[in-house]
């Protein structure tokens, strides 16, 4: 039986596929409806409080656009970054971005975090996640490399756990999915309290 085959019990307004897998990973079926908005921080706001309103903005976007069209599905939104000494890494334009991002989490310890937001009839849900983690000391040339293989474009922080930038990773405290860009647990319980199955899809 295919992924497409199940009927959908959510929509997630998020085109990334790394949040994809992981609702599959824990058998959610769901469509793909992104939100379209500007996802810039505000000014002084804590990368906690900034994931928690992109998350949830992006489900209210779509749970409002979806008026009217069946199936009637609660809609799941997410957003993750990556902080450092008080300052939130967004995505490398450049080079010379991605250097600079990943020279300051060389051999250091940094934040992941992760907020989770489902909008459907009832009350908004949101959970927020935050991972601590720790890179080696990484070199010039690695991180030049790196941008080479194209996988920092779209990374907030610059790079991929799940990826080619797991190298750069000593240890982590906290949720890897959450790093990855959905912290499952959270999620879960989340999802769970909405009364929307889990471990719908097989293998």
């Amino acid at each position: 039986m295919t992924l497409e085959s199940f009927t959908p019990v959510l929509c997630l307004a998020s085109a990334s596929p790394r949040r994809r897998e992981l609702l599959w990973q824990i058998g959610v079926p769901h469509l793909v409806q992104p939100a379209d908005l500007d996802e810039r921080c505000a000014p002084q706001e804590s990368a906690a409080d900034y994931v928690a309103r992109l998350a949830l903005s992006k489900a209210k976007a779509v749970h409002a656009a979806r008026q009217g069209i069946t199936p009637a599905l609660p809609v799941l939104g997410a957003d993750t970054t990556v902080s450092i000494d008080g300052l939130i890494l967004g995505k490398p334009a450049d080079l010379a971005q991605l250097r600079d991002m990943l020279g300051r989490l060389s051999g250091r310890e940094h934040e992941v975090w992760s907020a989770v937001a489902l909008v459907s009839a009832g009350e908004p849900l949101w959970r927020l996640s935050c991972t601590r983690v720790r890179f080696r000391p990484l070199h010039s040339a690695e991180i030049e490399r790196y941008w080479q293989s194209g996988e920092p474009c779209d990374k907030a922080g610059g790079y991929a756990i799940q990826g080619l930038g797991a190298v750069f990773v000593e240890r982590i405290e906290g949720s890897f999915s959450g790093v990855v860009g959905l912290p499952l647990a959270e999620t879960a319980a989340m999802l769970v309290a909405a009364g929307v199955p889990l471990w719908q899809a097989g293998p």
